[in-house]
């Protein structure tokens, strides 16, 4: 009974001491509560204050601080700075809110005056650099110069390009390189290298639009250095270009100059001439012109096949191998078309010349042979009475023609040969040898 009675005893004051104990402690935690809390304010602000000193546009900024609630006030410079003080103040320990009462300073003395301290700033740094710019200034030129002595050697240009034009283009490739070398020292030297990406971006932009706005310049450009390196005919080749035709004159970096048969000049776009069809008459020395000659529907056909190529074998221009050629082309209703072909060497033969000699010799001997040409045959229809139709007796027979007396007799005119020189090709010669120093056609060029 006494044990039990002495236990009790102690869980009594046990329960007691904790009690006491607990409300010690709760007195002692506000009080250093609050002890704390006072000091947290002037800590605070202190914090605050400290961190905009750092800042020169923080200088006319206000803090209070008053149970973890913060008040900026005063006056900034730009806008954003309102924001970012804010914020600021917001990642100091013990911060629970920020009230920004900060507004914009409008007074010109304070808004013109940091802007004077920058330029005042920014020239006393160019002066600083003025030596370093010098040197940088002349290592640009003196790389400059190098380039322009490396490209006044003739090897390895004269070796690698096919003709002048493509040399030329590779010397200015080369000076470009070293100007752009010579641009990114001397921005290195300087200490402005950040300032080169932002220039080649711009160069960017306006090489892009540029391009867009001569790319017909650039195509042609392109075009004529494809077609200098393999160019696909020689100075005065007979060559037709789509629906152009004449001799070549020459080739320049933009168009490729014509003379037609008519002694006319063309130009035609290089875009055009590379992209388009060419047909080279000049590059094999043989070249066939043909002709067609009608006879009568009731002629004799193995006859005229037989005179024809009697006379065009006859003719001295005209090749015996490849031999020449006569075929019936069409049979109509009224004529028989005959398909005449010979060969030539256009080495020593005029081709129009030829052809003009052989439909002449080869009509004569067809007529001699006493073939006739097919003449125009009409169908008339009379409709009406037999005594409306005059009989053919009474129709009137034209008058036969007189033949005219040796005084009025026209002068015959004299028959081209065939081997004589083509007039435009003497003409384009002759231009030729003016020596545009902008031809790029060359007599030792590969062709295609």
């Amino acid at each position: 009974m006494i044990t039990h009675g002495y236990g009790g005893i102690m869980h009594v004051r046990a329960f007691f001491l904790t009690i006491f104990l607990g409300l010690a402690c709760a007195i002692g935690s506000a009080h250093a509560q609050e002890v704390s809390l006072d000091r947290s304010d002037a800590a605070i602000e202190a914090q605050i204050e400290a961190i905009y000193a750092n800042y020169e546009h923080f200088r006319g900024v206000t803090v209070e601080a008053d149970a973890g609630v913060v008040t900026l006030s005063g006056t900034v410079l730009e806008t954003d700075l309102i924001t970012e003080a804010e914020e600021l103040a917001q990642k100091v320990e013990g911060v629970i809110a920020v009230r920004n009462h900060l507004v914009l300073d409008t007074s010109v003395r304070e808004r013109v005056r940091p802007a004077l301290e920058r330029v005042g700033d920014r020239a006393l740094q160019a002066v600083s650099l003025i030596p370093l710019l010098a040197v940088g200034v002349a290592v640009f030129f003196l790389v400059i110069l190098v380039g322009y002595v490396v490209t006044r050697f003739d090897w390895p240009y004269s070796r690698i390009a096919p003709n002048a034009f493509v040399e030329n283009l590779l010397r200015q490739l080369v000076r470009i390189v070293f100007f752009i070398a010579a641009f990114v020292i001397a921005l290195d030297i300087i200490g402005a290298t950040a300032l080169l990406g932002t220039i080649l971006g711009a160069a960017g932009i306006v090489g892009l639009a540029i391009g867009f706005a001569v790319q017909d310049t650039i195509e042609n450009y392109i075009a004529s250095i494809m077609l200098s390196i393999r160019q696909p005919f020689r100075p005065n080749d007979l060559v037709r270009v789509d629906e152009f035709e004449g001799r070549v004159m020459r080739l320049t970096s933009r168009a490729t100059i014509l003379m037609t048969q008519e002694g006319n000049h063309v130009r035609i776009p290089n875009a055009k001439v590379f992209k388009g069809v060419i047909t080279n008459y000049t590059r094999a020395p043989e070249r066939r012109f043909h002709f067609t000659l009608g006879i009568n529907a009731d002629g004799d056909i193995e006859r005229a096949i037989y005179l024809g190529l009697e006379a065009l074998g006859s003719l001295a221009f005209v090749l015996k191998d490849p031999a020449p050629m006569v075929r019936v082309e069409e049979v109509g209703d009224s004529s028989i078309i005959i398909w005449f072909g010979g060969w030539i060497d256009q080495r020593t033969t005029n081709f129009f010349a030829a052809r003009g000699e052989a439909i002449r010799v080869t009509k004569d001997a067809m007529e001699a042979g006493g073939l006739e040409l097919p003449e125009p045959i009409y169908r008339l229809k009379f409709e009406g009475t037999a005594a409306d139709i005059a009989p053919v007796t009474e129709l009137a027979a034209p008058p036969a023609p007189t033949a005219p007396t040796r005084k009025d007799a026209a002068p015959k005119a004299s028959l081209p040969q065939a081997g004589q020189e083509d007039p435009v090709m003497e003409k384009v010669e002759a231009e030729r040898d003016t020596h545009d120093p902008d031809d790029l056609l060359s007599e030792h060029a590969a062709q295609e």
